[in-house]
């Protein structure tokens, strides 16, 4: 008698992204749910950093030697594609250091390279918005250099507000963010980026779209998209109007 065996997504064959996170990054799970089921997320994390979050913090976090050193220890179980999964880290170098941060990257070995800023700019160039209102949870200090990455891509941020956290981002309800959205929107807005790979947001993006009738771009989403897109394949979020507007490049 042949045993039958378990048949399913998890016997696909696998094809897998590297992840590099800030040292502090908690939400490894929430990357999963874009993840289709034959992909699986290899996370690595940079060294720990005793600081707030702040501009030197997000600097600290953009070590190219050290994005290197995460993208070679990431490529043992060979991913297709490595995404630099820091919103803070990506931007704090404006549009050269975000260059510059991928770049490294790929002289690593990363057969593709994208990185949350990078993602973000490829988002909203696919979707034709220029003019969006932004939540962060940064001081004023960081929030105004995502501001100022934002205005080197030619995007206008019509509003923008942040919460002012200095550690613990993970923290964030869905309540706060909502709340932090609906304070921010504006009709000279097509659309809202929510910053930051440390704020939960995939069971509130359909949700707030449909509200707000716009397009809702988070951290989380654009660096999976991204990486994902590089790829040739397509998010797990089709109620999402950025993976429902957009096709993956051929694989």
């Amino acid at each position: 008698m042949t045993p039958e065996y378990p048949t399913g997504p998890e016997l696909l064959p696998q094809h897998g992204v590297g992840v590099i996170a800030p040292f502090d990054f908690a939400l490894d799970r929430e990357l999963w749910r874009w993840a289709p089921p034959d992909v699986s997320l290899y996370l690595t994390r940079l060294p720990f950093t005793p600081a707030p979050v702040t501009v030197e913090l997000a600097e600290a976090l953009s070590d190219l030697d050290s994005i290197r050193r995460a993208t070679r220890d990431v490529l043992a179980p060979e991913p297709l594609s490595v995404v630099y999964a820091c919103t803070s880290g990506s931007f704090v170098g404006g549009a050269a250091g975000e260059r510059a941060l991928v770049q490294s990257m790929l002289e690593a070995g990363a057969p593709r390279a994208s990185s949350t800023s990078g993602g973000l700019i490829e988002a909203l160039g696919l979707l034709g918005m220029t003019k969006i209102a932004v939540v962060t949870p940064y001081i004023d200090s960081v929030t105004q250099r995502l501001l100022d990455f934002l205005a080197e891509h030619g995007v206008e941020v019509v509003s923008s507000v942040g919460l002012g956290l200095l550690s613990h981002i993970w923290k964030v309800g869905y309540a706060e963010v909502i709340r932090a959205v609906a304070d921010v929107d504006d009709a000279g807005a097509q659309g809202l980026f929510i910053s930051c790979t440390n704020v939960p947001t995939y069971d509130i993006i359909a949700p707030l779209e449909r509200l707000l009738g716009k397009p809702v771009l988070t951290a989380n989403q654009v660096t999976m998209w991204s990486a994902l897109r590089s790829m040739g394949f397509r998010a797990s979020a089709e109620e999402q109007l950025l993976v429902r507007a957009t096709q993956p490049h051929a694989a």
